[in-house]
């Protein structure tokens, strides 16, 4: 090992950090669903858990005095289906396999079929399912 090697070790080994979805910093629970919260590099990261059934205008809305979200959200889809509606009549798809970006315009989701669905949001876990100022 050579002295550049060793001094490259401290330095990454006193910086790295390592946390768990099943240890999360905070769980936000609600109907049919949760959402597991990491803080973790600056960055707060999101692994959300929907029943099948599961709505947001139904299940979380009410939680936070909205009838649609109105967070922005970037993620993947790793399990199951949900669909996202927009106002204006579209609706999109979430498939397993699927990275995603919505938009922080008012929408509704629910998950499609009868398999949980399971998705890790890298943008938007802050303020999902929290009221909004």
């Amino acid at each position: 090992m050579t002295k550049f090697d060793s001094v490259q070790e401290e330095t990454v080994a006193g910086h790295v950090e390592l946390k768990r979805f099943e240890t999360p910093d905070e769980v936000r629970v609600f109907e049919k669903g949760r959402l597991a919260v990491l803080k973790i590099g600056g960055m707060v990261l999101g692994r959300a858990e929907y029943e099948p059934g599961w709505k947001w205008s139904v299940d979380v809305g009410p939680t936070v005095g909205a009838l649609l979200c109105t967070v922005e959200h970037v993620g993947i889809v790793l399990a199951g289906t949900a669909t996202v509606a927009f106002e204006d009549g579209r609706v999109v798809e979430l498939t397993e396999g699927s990275a995603f970006h919505v938009p922080a315009v008012p929408h509704d989701s629910w998950v499609v079929g009868d398999r949980p669905y399971v998705s890790l949001h890298l943008m938007g876990a802050d303020s999902y399912a929290r009221k909004q100022p």
